[in-house]
């Protein structure tokens, strides 16, 4: 039997380990994001279920590692990662940027045998929902103004000069991500796909999230919360209730 630390590597970052987990929930950040993000959110889901976020290159703890701007290498890195974790039915949650990345990621394991319990699209359009965005070859002001209109982060730490000099290239390197990244026609997904979509939010709306369906020739469930792209943080409390009542059902 495969034993993981609490931390494997600088990819994984472990929540809740426990002996009596059943399935394993990967969580995927936004752009801008680190792993740290989904502990509030999921850090008190049931024993049953063995939560860790992805840390990608070049923030927090990886500052120094080149930061990877394109979608299909960061899903092929991860996903290589993942492999001794597949040990336990796996999960996949992603929002904004996270989402797109956990579909690519969830290709790559059924390519390689591994189908996931199920898929968790938050707050991001379907895959192959095309928008022509060029957010990440603006300047810094008005990166930094869409970080703000959509709420991703602290208001406060967006004012502090020296904070906003050390995040700005990771940032930049996810929206490039995001805005960049071409869906390539295949097959489905043979996993059960849960989107998830704030009313209110003008990056990804009802309709185009509601696109996800498209993909998957398992099961399609939409729910749609009050609320703009953060619309997770203000309904954590049913976020979470939802995806452990699903992985409980599964």
């Amino acid at each position: 039997m495969t034993i993981l630390k609490r931390n494997v590597g600088m990819w994984i970052r472990r929540f809740n380990p426990g002996d009596g987990a059943r399935t394993r929930l990967i969580c995927f950040p936004h752009a801008g994001g680190s792993a740290s993000f989904y502990s509030p959110l999921f850090r008190t889901m049931p024993p049953t279920v063995d939560v860790a976020g992805i840390q990608y290159p070049g923030r927090q703890d990886r500052w120094h590692e080149r930061l990877i701007g394109d979608v299909d290498e960061l899903a092929d890195r991860i996903a290589v990662e993942l492999e001794p974790w597949t040990n336990l039915p796996i999960a996949l949650f992603g929002h904004s940027l996270g989402a797109t990345l956990a579909f690519e990621v969830a290709r790559r394991l059924e390519r390689d045998g591994t189908v996931p319990v199920a898929l968790f699209a938050s707050g991001r359009r379907a895959p192959s929902r095309h928008r022509n965005e060029r957010v990440h070859l603006g300047n810094d002001r008005d990166l930094l103004a869409q970080v703000k209109r959509l709420h991703g982060t602290d208001g406060q730490v967006l004012e502090n000069e020296e904070i906003v000099r050390m995040i700005m290239p990771a940032l930049r390197s996810d929206y490039r991500a995001a805005e960049t990244y071409r869906y390539r026609p295949g097959p489905r997904l043979n996993c059960p796909i849960l989107a998830l979509a704030g009313d209110n939010d003008t990056v990804a709306t009802v309709e185009e999230v509601n696109a996800w369906g498209e993909h998957t020739t398992a099961p399609f469930e939409l729910r749609v919360f009050p609320g703009g792209h953060f619309f997770l943080t203000a309904h954590a409390a049913a976020v979470r209730d939802l995806v452990s009542q699903r992985l409980s059902d599964g």
